[in-house]
C-alpha cells in the first residue's frame, strides 16, 4: 500500500465505517454499538459517533434499558439531543413493530379448482396475456400474489428466474402459476407446455413445489396438473 493510499484509509471518516461494515457483511455481522452508531449518524465535537455508541450502551448498561428509556433519560447523556432521542425512540418503536409483525395470509388453496376458479373471476376478459403467481406456504396459504409479466408467454419474458426470484423473497414453500388466453380458448400451447415443465424442473432444483400451472379462458380454464403435464 502507498503512502498515498494509507492516507487516504486514514482520511475515511470513523462513523462511516459502521454503514460500509454493513453492506459489505450484512447487519448481523455488526456490533450493538455498531448498529447504534448508525443510527445516530454523528458524534459531537471533540467526540466520534462510536465513542458515544458506546457510552450510550455503558450508561444504560443492555439494550432492555436502552429500549424502555425515555427521552428525557437519553438525553441525559452527553451529546444526545432531542432530536437524536426522538429518531432513537422511534427506531426503537419501529423494531419492535416489526418483530411482533405477521405474514399476511389472503387465502388458502385447497384444490387446483378453487384455484381456478379464483383466478378465472379475476383474469377472464383480459386483452392481453398476464402471468399471474399465487405463492404459498406449507399450509397452501397464499403469502403473496404477484403479476409476472403482462404480454405474450415466450421463454424471453416468461423466464422461471423472474417466478423464482419473487419464491425465494416471499420464502415460498410452493406455487401456483396461471396465465390466461386472451382468444378465450384455455387450450395449452405447446409453448405452455414446454414452460412449464421447465418451471417443475427448476422446482425441484430448488425445492419450490410448482402445484399447478392453470389456463384461463374466458367462461373455463384448464389445470395442467390434471392433464399430467406438471
Amino acid at each position: 500500500m502507498t503512502i498515498k493510499s494509507m492516507n487516504l484509509v486514514k482520511e475515511v471518516p470513523i462513523q462511516s465505517r459502521p454503514r460500509e461494515r454493513l453492506e459489505h457483511y450484512g447487519e448481523k455481522a455488526l456490533a450493538n454499538h455498531e448498529l447504534l452508531a448508525i443510527l445516530l449518524r454523528t458524534g459531537t465535537k471533540g467526540t466520534n459517533v462510536i465513542t458515544l455508541a458506546l457510552a450510550m450502551l455503558n450508561q444504560f448498561e443492555d439494550l432492555y434499558y436502552l429500549k424502555t428509556a425515555s427521552c428525557q433519560e437519553l438525553m441525559t447523556v452527553a451529546g444526545i439531543g432531542r432530536i437524536k432521542a426522538i429518531e432513537l425512540k422511534a427506531a426503537i418503536e419501529l423494531g419492535t413493530r416489526i418483530s411482533q409483525a405477521s405474514q399476511i395470509k389472503i387465502g388458502q388453496i385447497t384444490s387446483s379448482t378453487k384455484a381456478g376458479e379464483m383466478l378465472l373471476l379475476e383474469m377472464r376478459g383480459l386483452q392481453q396475456e398476464h402471468l399471474v403467481v399465487l405463492y404459498l406456504n406449507t399450509k397452501n396459504e397464499i403469502i403473496k400474489k404477484e403479476t409476472i409479466f403482462i404480454g405474450g408467454l415466450n421463454s424471453s419474458i416468461a423466464h422461471p428466474r423472474e417466478i423464482f426470484r419473487g419464491a425465494v423473497r416471499y420464502s415460498a414453500a410452493r406455487m401456483i402459476v396461471g396465465h390466461n388466453h386472451p382468444s378465450g380458448n384455455p387450450e395449452p400451447s405447446e409453448a405452455d407446455i414446454q414452460f412449464t415443465r421447465r418451471m417443475s424442473e427448476c422446482g425441484e432444483l430448488m425445492g419450490i413445489d410448482l402445484l399447478d400451472h392453470i389456463i384461463i379462458g374466458e367462461k373455463e380454464f384448464i389445470s395442467l396438473k390434471e392433464i399430467g403435464v406438471c
